[in-house]
C-alpha cells in the first residue's frame, strides 16, 4: 500500500503512546511515512489524527481545536497530575460539594495562563521536562496562556473521593492535567486527572474513528480506504484554478490571483480534484505560491 495518501482518524488506545500507534500503522500499510497530530498521552484514548504517506506534509495545516472528556478526582494529588504517578497526597474532602467545585468554573473559561505538568513532553533549557523529573531535578516550570473554548459539567459523583466529569473545548497546547490539579487547588482539596478521552481533534471525531482492531481487519480484508487528503482542511477556504493554471501550479509556478496576502488556502482543478496548499503572497502582483502539492499533471 506504498500509494496510500490520506488521513486515518484513529481511536488510540489506553497504555499505547502516539509513538506506538504510528509505529504500528506503519507496519500494518508498509509504508514509511506515517506522521501525528497532537500528542495524547498513553493513559488518555480517543481521537489521533494520523497522516499518510505525502499527506504527512498536511500536518502543519491542521487546525488546533480539541475537544476531550475528562473525569477529575479531588483529594488525590499525583507527581504526574493523573493517575499514573506517585500519590503525593491523598486525603478525603468529606465536606466536597458539587455547588462549591462548579463555582470556580468560570475561572477556566477563555484566555488562562497554565503551568503544564511536571512530567510532559515540552522543553526546558533544552531537555523535555519528564526527563529533567525522572531525574530528579528539580525544575521551575514556565507558566503559558492557553485558551479554553468551553466547559460543560457532565457529571457529579460524590463519595471517599468525589469526581467531575466535563466536557473541554480548547485550543493546543492545553494541558487537561493542569486543568484537574488547578481546579484541585482552587477548591483546596488538591484533584488529579482520573480519566481522559478525546473526543475531537482537528476535525476529526471520535464517533468516525477507527479502533486499531478494526483497522487490521479492513487491510486484511482489502478494505483499507484512508479519508480524503482535504476532509481535514475544511476550516481553510478554498479556490479552484482552470485547466492551464491548475497545471502550471502543480508544476511550481505561482499564479495571479486577488485575496489577502499570507491567506492559506485548498487548491482545487476545475473538476473538484485537491490539488494541495497554497499561500497567497505578495511581489510585483498577488499570486498563489505552492506550499504542498499532492496531485500533478
Amino acid at each position: 500500500m506504498s500509494d496510500v495518501q490520506g488521513f486515518l482518524n484513529l481511536d488510540k488506545p489506553k497504555g499505547w503512546t502516539s509513538h506506538d500507534c504510528v509505529a504500528r500503522v506503519r507496519r500494518l500499510l508498509h509504508l514509511k511515512r506515517v506522521g501525528h497530530a497532537g500528542t495524547l498521552d498513553p493513559a488518555a484514548t480517543g481521537v489521533l489524527p494520523v497522516a499518510l504517506g505525502r499527506a504527512t506534509r498536511l500536518l502543519q495545516f491542521l487546525s488546533s481545536e480539541k475537544a476531550y472528556r475528562a473525569v477529575i478526582r479531588f483529594g488525590v494529588t499525583t507527581a504526574t497530575d493523573d493517575l499514573e504517578g506517585e500519590v503525593l497526597t491523598e486525603r478525603s474532602p468529606s465536606d466536597l460539594t458539587r455547588e462549591r467545585v462548579e463555582a470556580v468554573l468560570p475561572e477556566f473559561l477563555g484566555k488562562i495562563e497554565q503551568k503544564p505538568p511536571h512530567y510532559s513532553a515540552i522543553h526546558v533549557g533544552g531537555k523535555r521536562l519528564y526527563e529533567r523529573a525522572r531525574r530528579g531535578e528539580v525544575v521551575e516550570v514556565p507558566t503559558r496562556t492557553v485558551e479554553v473554548f468551553g466547559l460543560e459539567v457532565l457529571g457529579w459523583r460524590p463519595g471517599k473521593f468525589p469526581e467531575l466529569e466535563v466536557a473541554i473545548a480548547c485550543g493546543t497546547g492545553t494541558y487537561i492535567r493542569s486543568i484537574a490539579r488547578d481546579w484541585g487547588e482552587k477548591v483546596e482539596t488538591g484533584a488529579t486527572l482520573a480519566g481522559l478521552v478525546r473526543t475531537r481533534s482537528s476535525g476529526f471525531s471520535l464517533e468516525n474513528s477507527v479502533a486499531i482492531a478494526d483497522l487490521e481487519t479492513q487491510v486484511k480484508a482489502g478494505s483499507f480506504v484512508p479519508c480524503d487528503p482535504s476532509a481535514a482542511l475544511m476550516h481553510l477556504d478554498a479556490i479552484g484554478l482552470p485547466g492551464e493554471e491548475g497545471k502550471r501550479w502543480c508544476q511550481g509556478q505561482r499564479i495571479p490571483v486577488s485575496g489577502t496576502v499570507d491567506t492559506v488556502l485548498r487548491v482545487y482543478d476545475e473538476e473538484g480534484q485537491f490539488l494541495g496548499i497554497g499561500r497567497i503572497m505578495e511581489g510585483e502582483k498577488t499570486v498563489l505560491a505552492p506550499q504542498v502539492v499532492l496531485h500533478g499533471f
